[in-house]
């Protein structure tokens, strides 16, 4: 069974610096994490899969980075020069099957980002 818990959502001025911390269990092969904007459909933000292969979304390249613990059990967001529009719900997902990164079928909860202009 797999579980994934999100934390470190906040508010910060545009500009400003965020870290979101997913802890995992189970066994996976594919983490990203998607994001859902007031008004907006669900995207994706960035894939990493067991191979350490990595997939940014156009709109974070350069901004975010993701990262894992040597044990992987904790996912990470760090999220720079933020910019109002990245304003959303960011949750964490995952699947033990590659081939579901972009559908995954395990969630977090979600934790909320709000970068103010």
């Amino acid at each position: 069974q797999v579980q994934l818990a999100e934390s470190g959502g906040g508010s910060v001025q545009a500009g400003g610096s965020l870290r979101l911390s997913c802890a995992v269990s189970g066994e996976i092969s594919c983490m990203s994490w998607f994001r859902q904007g007031p008004g907006k459909e669900r995207e994706g933000v960035v894939f990493i899969k067991s191979d350490g292969a990595i997939t940014y979304a156009d709109s974070v390249k350069g901004r975010f980075t993701i990262s894992q613990d040597d044990a992987r059990n904790t996912l990470y967001l760090q999220m720079n020069s933020l910019k109002p529009e990245d304003t959303a719900m960011y949750y964490c997902a995952a699947d033990p099957n590659w081939n579901r990164c972009m559908q995954p079928r395990y969630w977090g909860q979600g934790t909320q980002v709000t970068v103010s202009s």
